[in-house]
């Protein structure tokens, strides 16, 4: 007979909580700036199988994940990182959870105070990456033909 084990259905790893009915592979992909190629890099770092329930493992696995992803920016090439050449530092970082926004909101505003082109567009609200603005993107407005009441001419 198979064991029954005790489920965990939230694992913390960092600042997010993870769902513990998936496989380790998939779960890892909760935490933002973590996609598939990365979750199964630092699956393989923590030297657990990825294709395990990550609520039914063990406490020492769940922190050698943990440790993974910690020390995940030092341990890939330049290519695999999220943020190859840092604007301010110019070194290789991968960012991970609540740091990606953070920088993304700090690039915007970086982008204001020079007053580029993108950094206007991020201003007005406009589309940034050169979609088109005709017929599309008409948010706050009314979009169509307002009809009246019949018999009130």
């Amino acid at each position: 007979m198979a064991q029954e084990q005790e489920i965990k259905y939230f694992v913390r790893i960092g600042t997010t909580d993870l769902d513990g009915t998936k496989s380790v592979r998939v779960a890892l992909t909760g935490i933002t700036g973590v996609g598939r190629h990365t979750a199964m890099v630092i699956s393989r770092m923590a030297e657990v199988d990825e294709y395990a329930k990550l609520g039914l493992m063990d406490e020492v696995s769940v922190n050698r994940i943990r440790a993974a992803v910690e020390k995940y920016s030092g341990n890939i090439p330049m290519w695999m990182a999220n943020r190859p050449k840092d604007l301010y530092t110019g070194e290789t970082k991968h960012l991970v959870g609540g740091d990606v926004a953070l920088a993304r909101d700090e690039d915007v505003n970086t982008m204001r105070k020079i007053r580029c082109y993108k950094g206007i567009r991020h201003e007005t609200g406009q589309k940034v990456r050169g979609q088109r603005t005709k017929s599309t993107g008409r948010t706050g407005m009314t979009v169509g033909v307002k009809k009246t009441k019949e018999g009130s001419q």
